[in-house]
């Protein structure tokens, strides 16, 4: 799938569909952009031989509703999707050992997935570490809120990744950040 022309109509099961298997990068670009047309190249290569990453195309010309909604003020303008949500971008061209990076950055580990491992592996706040193995992200941040006295950095350390997973727009985040921001301020 590295390079499909992704629509309007195909955007919902190319992309946000796809993301939840694997990484999806969308190249938001134009015909007449210079910059689009040196970038392209540098993503297609980067992505050659990788099946732990899919690169998709987006018209902006051809599809303006996906880049009003992706919220598109320059291209070429590159997004990462995991899970449905936006979790890396940049704008802009880049070197190709700048877009090596930032493809790397995609495959491991989220930071929400490293701490929630590390706390299975302390063997701590185990009720918090099954509510996200269910997906349960409500209850999961519900716990960590309780237990901002008892450790607050790292609660904090934890939800804001759990935010950051779940993306911006996610009315849970939306939520328990207003609940985390005014327990801590």
């Amino acid at each position: 799938m590295t390079g499909v022309d992704v629509t309007e109509a195909t955007f919902a099961d190319d992309v946000l569909a796809r993301s939840n298997d694997v990484p999806v990068v969308v190249d938001f670009w134009a015909a007449w952009c210079g910059p689009c047309r040196m970038l392209t190249p540098v993503l297609e290569g980067a992505v050659e031989g990788r099946d732990d990453v899919v690169l998709v195309k987006v018209d902006v010309d051809a599809n303006p509703s996906l880049a009003d909604e992706y919220g598109i003020q320059g291209i070429p303008a590159v997004k990462a999707f995991r899970r449905e949500a936006v979790v890396d971008e940049f704008v802009g061209a880049r070197s190709p050992q700048m877009v090596a990076a930032f493809l790397d950055s995609l495959t491991g580990p989220t930071e929400a997935e490293q701490l929630i491992e590390e706390l299975r592996a302390e063997g701590r706040w185990p009720d918090v570490v099954a509510a996200v193995d269910v997906g349960d992200h409500e209850r999961a941040l519900e716990l960590l809120l309780e237990r901002l006295g008892e450790d607050q950095e790292r609660v904090r350390a934890v939800m804001v990744a759990l935010f950051k997973e779940l993306g911006p727009e996610h009315p849970v985040a939306a939520s328990y950040r207003r609940k985390l921001s005014s327990a801590l301020f």
